[in-house]
């Protein structure tokens, strides 16, 4: 066995992602009942933090509606509960389906929108979706929102916070992995083509309007996975969880973790998480050190912590924005194929000169 196989084994991110999730799933022996609902929703953060960052770190689409996704992931999941007294087994995949065709109906304009424009124009339609959430009452109880059935397991003799933290886990490991498996497939490699140059990617007989309406439905779906999650966590939804400040929170996971790194998306999330946590006391400062921390990691570490991962031997990601071979150092050019170049150039131009005019 080489060496470089050795140290994969050891460092490799596949070894930490199996590290990370058999802890957490170890976690409910081990903590109590506070420290399990932080682990809830540190798992459903990276399931949040890894859909974005297929279509803001992959696709290269800089959108701002995913708190809008995770909103109405969320009231689709409680108000098929609710309303049409569906269980949850039914309503939970009701909810992220309905995020997921939204999100893709927001492709229309990103196919004439890039940049700037595009963040405008998805962040009016996330506002839009706060104002149907505050204004809607007949549907969405208004701004006072309202109670979700808590999770019901029976005939399984699991209580509901432990049966949404194993179902968290279960998801986020389902949703992780099947980024990490899309990223190494023909569209993740699609995605990464869309980012880099939309002309470039046409001329290689890429579709952009459907593999832009895929990177926003998948997206999509992970912000309505994670909000049919966060419903019943809370027992409570209100409009005021999928504010603007929601999708601040989301952007920064990214920016702290990698951008275009699926292991960045669970480092950042649980990062962030934890200064959440941190700052639950003083949330009058959360804006201005989330907005601190933002600036921070743009200025002095673009790359975000998964950069410095990177550098370990072993280390490997599937089509990381940043990512480099190690092994092949860049050869320098010849000295004397840049005299023989020069001298080629000098005489062509010397024998331009001298021709007769």
């Amino acid at each position: 066995m080489s060496i470089g196989r050795s140290m994969r084994l050891v460092f490799g991110n596949r070894q930490f992602l199996a590290l990370l999730f058999a802890l957490l799933a170890a976690m409910p022996a081990l903590a109590n009942p506070y420290v399990l609902f932080v682990c809830t929703l540190a798992m459903l953060y990276i399931v949040l933090a890894t859909g974005l960052n297929i279509l803001v770190g992959y696709a290269g689409q800089f959108a701002l509606a995913n708190a809008a996704m995770f909103g109405i992931g969320a009231y689709g999941t409680a108000l098929l509960q609710v309303r049409l007294g569906l269980p949850y087994a039914a309503a939970a995949p009701g909810g992220a389906v309905l995020a997921m065709l939204i999100g893709t109906a927001i492709t229309l304009p990103a196919l004439r929108l890039s940049g700037i424009y595009l963040a405008l124009s998805t962040l009016a339609f996330a506002m839009f979706s706060q104002w149907v959430l505050l204004h809607w009452n007949s549907v969405t109880f208004g701004a006072g929102g309202f109670a979700v059935p808590h999770l019901d397991l029976s005939p399984l003799p699991i209580g509901p916070d432990i049966g949404i933290y194993y179902l968290s886990w279960a998801v986020s490991l389902a949703l992780v992995v099947f980024a990490w498996s899309l990223m190494r497939s023909r569209i993740g490699r699609a995605f990464v083509a869309v980012r880099d140059g939309e002309i470039a990617a046409q001329a290689l007989g890429i579709n952009l309007l459907r593999t832009k309406a895929l990177a926003f439905a998948i997206s999509g779906f992970y912000a309505g996975a994670a909000g049919a999650l966060y419903a019943p966590l809370l027992g409570y939804v209100s409009p005021e969880g999928f504010d603007l400040f929601q999708m601040i929170i989301q952007k920064s996971m990214i920016v702290v973790g990698g951008m275009g790194s699926v292991v960045g998306s669970v480092i950042g999330a649980i990062v962030m998480v934890a200064v959440l946590e941190i700052l639950r006391e003083f949330k009058s400062t959360q804006e201005i050190v989330f907005g601190g921390l933002l600036i921070a990691f743009v200025v002095w570490r673009p790359r975000g912590i998964v950069a410095a991962l990177q550098r370990m031997p072993g280390w490997d990601e599937p089509l990381s924005r940043y990512s480099r071979p190690r092994d092949i150092a860049p050869q320098p050019v010849p000295a004397v194929a840049d005299r023989t170049s020069r001298s080629e150039v000098d005489s062509a131009a010397l024998a331009a000169a001298e021709r007769p005019r």
